[in-house]
């Protein structure tokens, strides 16, 4: 079975890209979503399991509720509101998020700090 998250930009999938295995599968909307897209991203999906990863923003949560329509078993993965959507979000807060979304085997956690 394979993973899906969506995320909005190429910088959200290049952030979650450092943190994740390459058996999740990263798909961007860039900001924007339309009838030809929508039907890419179906069809690349599929009945996969698919998250939903957007900015806490008004853009967002626009986006994430037109994706709701078209993935309803999806998972939803948030960020805190304050942070600069998902690229502007600390590793620490990422991980953590992906944690209780219960993707834990698919996480490269970073080495442990010496000091």
């Amino acid at each position: 079975m394979s993973i899906y998250i969506i995320v909005e930009g190429k910088n959200d999938r290049s952030r979650l890209r450092r943190l994740l295995t390459p058996d999740v599968t990263i798909l961007c909307t860039f900001g924007t979503l339309n009838t030809v897209k929508l039907e890419s991203l179906r069809l690349q999906i599929k009945d996969e399991e698919v998250y939903l990863f957007m900015d806490n923003d008004s853009s967002g949560k626009k986006i994430r509720g037109v994706l709701r329509d078209v993935f309803p078993d999806a998972g939803h993965i948030y960020t805190r509101r304050g942070y600069a959507g998902v690229e502007g979000t600390p590793d620490e807060y990422l991980i953590s998020q992906l944690e209780k979304a219960g993707l834990e085997e698919f996480i490269m956690y970073p080495p442990a700090s010496k000091y």
